[in-house]
């Protein structure tokens, strides 16, 4: 009965994060592969947990055919780790519009991603928002909201998860619980622990 009421509505929050860290994956893949390198490149034996380069105070804009920005990534430090092959950027923020011009945001104290981007991290304080568009015309135009500590995401596999309590709200609908695991392709979503939800009857 309560699926029924909100047919497809955990789906589609826990599909947010992933849009955001997809864009932060295109931003830090830029970044890593477009950095010049200093001098020759150390030997294996060489690699320490020391960055080899780092940014501060840093923003890459994407843009559509038309010139408008798409997705906006920013950061108050970025450092690059040669041993890891880990970029961890701190003070990550990131905004995205839709095609509906709907904008989405994004925002932890620390993203780690790998080289590859087949890994992304979101790490304290970590909040992703879909504003909406004011118009209330549709059933997706509803504010929607993730909230925790924590979020890993899988980009290749196009899986979430977080060890630590989340909150996930959709207008006044809420629910919250201990774990979370989200599987995009198969659109699973599992939440584990104390699992609690509130949902509010439809205006229609």
């Amino acid at each position: 009965m309560i699926g029924s009421l909100r047919n497809g509505w955990d789906r589609f929050v826990l599909y947010l994060p992933l849009i955001m860290v997809s864009s932060l994956a295109f931003g830090t893949y830029w970044l890593v592969h477009t950095t010049p390198s200093v001098g020759q490149a150390p030997t294996q034996a060489l690699l320490t947990h020391d960055p080899d380069y780092f940014m501060r105070d840093f923003s890459i804009r994407t843009f559509d055919g038309d010139g408008r920005v798409r997705v906006e990534v920013l950061g108050g430090q970025a450092k690059h780790y040669p041993d890891t092959q880990w970029l961890d950027i701190e003070g990550i923020r990131i905004k995205a519009y839709d095609v509906r011009g709907r904008l989405t945001t994004a925002s932890a104290t620390r993203g780690l991603t790998n080289d590859d981007t087949s890994e992304v991290q979101f790490l304290g304080n970590v909040r992703v928002i879909r504003e909406s568009d004011g118009a209330g015309q549709r059933a997706d135009d509803t504010r929607m909201e993730y909230r925790g500590e924590f979020l890993h995401a899988f980009m290749d596999s196009e899986r979430l998860s977080s060890h630590k309590p989340v909150e996930l709200l959709r207008g006044k609908d809420r629910f919250t619980a201990d774990a979370m695991e989200y599987d995009n392709v198969d659109q699973v979503l599992t939440l584990r622990g104390r699992v609690r939800g509130t949902l509010w009857p439809s205006a229609n």
